[in-house]
């Protein structure tokens, strides 16, 4: 096989194909044992007819137009790997030579993913959340401890948020008590909206002996008639949270002092924050890449990663035991707001893509091929097996390109998380080396057990 790649107008390309008459003779005497297997003779099993008697039943053209059929898309595949031709899209395919007798030519015009020339990036500025626990943040952590140790003392006042109140409760519905809405010393928390909103509205300004009688909608939409409530107030307490003392410390946790207990909630909280801070860091640097990128992408690149993200999503629904369409009515989604949203997201990460590959070419990151046998050699003891082979199997199935470009592209995008700008809320500088320190590079998701390569998107399912 020969062939040879033309550069064509508007991301694309011309592969030119030429597959010579010994070499293609082979895949006619192959599509003639096929189809041996499909006709019946008289006097031979299936699939042992031999070619000459098909050729005289059916005629060389079955043979051929089988063997056009059945290869093609082999031949095309290993045309676009020799070539490295990074394609988006199926090809369009004219055979110009071939059909009846002789070698067989072919021409596929195929989109090819664009490069761009991005500019910008070197004075990208990025807000994020700071990446450590403030005072407000522990005393808020530190709240929340105290109202878990919090006691409830009786006072003679008004009721208000927060405060707790016991009651008794009487709801009725057309003149018959309600179950769950009928109770004795009830203790209920004014302003949870626990029941009815009407409840609360009533109980803001209570005190003890007061009596309310109300109306209310019922909670269940489909109920037309109103729920009625007579609410007696018998007390009416106050929450008492506890100091942060040395006492309380050694109460709600395993800590002697208050000192300790206020460090240890730091440390863990500025930790979260220091995590919730990296994935800001990255999205928002992609978030504002995609931005530079001025061009219409290709909406092949857009379909396919639509596609992908479809999949995933059903993916793991699956593995919850829900089907997708259950999901959407479950959100109170339509198809079409999903279908807009997916949209969205995959044309900025179809942008993020194309400014990822511009800007590794702009600062000449190039990937070694150490960086690539580490990678394969990781794929190798998983698989269990040496790496000349996985090495082999990647090369030949065109994944070896792919893998370059992924780690390319990594590269890339950590020299720009090192370069930007970072800041948090308020304006103050955040170093991101410093953030990002204990943070390797994200691993390569090229590495798949899997035989399909980056062609698979346009590898032809018929020649025309």
């Amino acid at each position: 096989m020969k062939s040879s790649v033309e550069v064509l107008e508007n991301n694309k390309v011309k592969v030119n194909v030429e597959v010579d008459e010994a070499e293609f003779e082979r895949e006619v005497d192959a599509a003639f044992k096929r189809i041996a297997k499909e006709v019946r003779l008289p006097g031979f099993r299936p699939g042992k007819a031999p070619r000459r008697l098909l050729e005289a039943r059916l005629g060389i053209a079955a043979g051929r137009e089988e063997a056009i059929r059945e290869s093609l898309p082999s031949y095309y595949t290993r045309a676009v790997i020799e070539h490295d031709v990074d394609v988006i899209a199926p090809p369009e395919i004219d055979i110009t030579a071939g059909r009846d007798s002789g070698a067989v030519v072919f021409d596929a015009v195929v989109m090819v993913r664009p490069r761009i020339i991005l500019g910008g990036y070197r004075g990208l500025r990025i807000e994020i959340p700071a990446p450590y626990a403030t005072d407000d943040d522990v005393q808020q952590y530190l709240d929340r401890l105290r109202n878990q140790f919090a006691e409830l003392v009786v006072v003679e006042r008004e009721a208000a948020d927060g405060d707790h109140v016991t009651i008794d409760i009487a709801g009725t519905l057309g003149g018959e008590s309600v179950a769950g809405l009928t109770a004795e010393d009830y203790l209920y928390e004014v302003g949870s909206g626990a029941v009815v909103a009407e409840i609360d509205e009533n109980l803001r300004g209570a005190q003890a002996g007061d009596v309310k009688e109300f109306r209310a909608a019922h909670p269940d939409p489909d109920e037309k008639e109103e729920l009625v409530f007579t609410l007696t107030v018998k007390e009416v307490k106050e929450k008492v949270l506890p100091e942060v003392d040395d006492e309380f410390a050694t109460q709600a946790s395993e800590f002697t002092t208050a000192a300790e207990l206020r460090d240890d909630i730091n440390t863990r909280l500025s930790g979260v924050k220091k995590s919730q801070a990296k994935v800001a860091l990255r999205s928002k640097t992609q978030e504002e890449l995609a931005k530079l990128v001025d061009e219409d992408v290709p909406q092949a690149m857009v379909a396919n990663e639509m596609q992908s993200r479809i999949e995933d999503l059903s993916s793991r629904l699956q593995a919850q035991g829900i089907s997708l369409e259950q999901y959407i009515q479950m959100m109170g989604r339509t198809p079409e707001d999903v279908s807009e949203e997916l949209r969205v997201g995959a044309t900025e990460s179809v942008k993020v893509d194309l400014a990822l590959r511009a800007l590794a070419e702009a600062e000449a990151l190039e990937v070694a091929d150490a960086e690539i046998d580490e990678e394969l050699s990781v794929f190798a003891t998983q698989v269990k097996q040496d790496l000349d082979t996985v090495r082999t199997r990647f090369r030949d199935s065109g994944q070896l390109s792919g893998l370059r470009s992924t780690l390319q592209k990594n590269k890339a995008l950590q020299w720009l998380l090192e370069q930007v700008e970072v800041v948090d809320e308020s304006g103050a500088a955040i170093d991101s080396a410093a953030l990002l320190a204990d943070d390797p590079v994200p691993e390569s998701p090229a590495i798949t057990d899997s035989e399909s390569t980056e062609t698979d998107a346009g590898t032809p399912d018929d020649a025309s």
